[in-house]
């Protein structure tokens, strides 16, 4: 059993969320109780995980997508009440980084999906986004197999380039607009979460290959590294829960 506030000065010393300005609070969202014996860490704080956090008897949640956001309405009702509800109801700390998980050189979501997906010599190439090399050059085809078989999910692939993938960039989640970055550097392909509109003619008309690997299936990594650190800090009960989904 830990103090809360112990864990999340912890937190507050790896992750460093001071150095960020993100479009959500990063640290304790909705405060439960003040000893913590079981940690459960998900993608995202929704409902599903909720229950399935409170039926394995959680007293603290960490995600990396939580609440409040900014431009999000307000008012505590519908959906946001339930969730609300649920937390307080059973006395459950909600505690939620967002950019400081991305980013962090270890428990990050970037150097984490490096690690699922084997590349090599992993490293941050500029703001969030990193680059390294695949052990051995791969087809386009090849490439979106491997990440299918790794991620547990097929990747929408666009764009063209190169008959041998070695050199790729990646910034997990919603990071398709960072493409340019991977243009500027001569990349092979970049690897990314979600895709949008105007992606696809990027990829094209410059010639690189661009996979949609999933933004939820991206970042499943670096909330179980941090996790199973704070676990090992702190002597905690950790289960990481998967709440399936196909974004």
């Amino acid at each position: 059993m830990a103090d809360r506030n112990e864990i999340l000065r912890k937190i507050t010393e790896w992750l460093q969320p001071e150095n960020f300005q993100d479009y959500c609070p990063n640290g304790l969202q909705v405060e439960g109780k003040d000893e913590v014996r079981t940690l459960v860490t998900g993608v995202t704080a929704s409902k599903a995980l909720l229950d399935a956090a409170i039926d394995a008897g959680a007293d603290m949640i960490l995600v990396h997508h939580g609440y409040f956001w900014k431009g999000e309405d307000q008012c505590i009702r519908g959906m946001k009440r339930e969730r609300l509800k649920q937390l307080l109801d059973h006395d459950v700390n909600l505690v939620a980084y967002h950019l400081p998980l991305d980013d962090h050189p270890e428990y990050g979501n970037n150097r984490q999906l490096a690690e699922v997906l084997g590349i090599d010599n992993p490293r941050p190439l500029g703001g969030l986004v990193w680059e390294g090399e695949l052990p051995e050059a791969m087809t386009p085809e090849q490439l979106g197999q491997h990440l299918t078989g790794k991620l547990n999910r097929e990747p929408l692939h666009v764009g063209a380039g190169r008959s041998e993938i070695k050199r790729v960039g990646w910034c997990t989640g919603a990071a398709q607009g960072f493409i340019g970055k991977a243009l500027e550097t001569g990349l092979d392909a970049y690897i990314s979460g979600e895709i949008s509109e105007p992606t696809t003619h990027t990829a094209r008309e410059c010639g690189i290959h661009y996979y949609a690997a999933g933004h939820h299936a991206t970042e499943r990594y670096g909330v179980q590294a941090l996790g199973e650190a704070l676990a090992e800090e702190f002597g905690l009960s950790h289960t990481f829960i998967d709440c399936d989904n196909p974004v």
